[in-house]
């Protein structure tokens, strides 16, 4: 098997530090630090925004919900 060449080493440090910071909500809550947002505000509309769809799933009808996917099935099938 031939070797492939990579740019740079990877660190596992560089690697783990980006899974760390990719699982946890730091980088949301500092970046909304830099644009002068409430952090607690931010970190409360992720939530919500993260319980939305499954809340909106249970509130839907049955038909409505049945009309939703055939609709995004469509979508899905009809771009080129």
């Amino acid at each position: 098997m031939p070797k492939r060449s990579r740019k740079s080493k990877l660190d596992i440090n560089l690697l783990a530090n980006s899974v760390v910071d990719k699982s946890t909500a730091e980088k949301l809550v500092d970046k909304a630090v830099d644009e002068g947002k409430n952090p607690a505000a931010v970190l409360l509309g992720r939530l919500g925004g993260l319980k939305g769809g499954k809340a909106r799933g249970v509130k839907l009808s049955a038909e409505k919900r049945s009309e939703i996917a055939k609709k995004a099935a469509l979508a899905r099938w009809n771009t080129k």
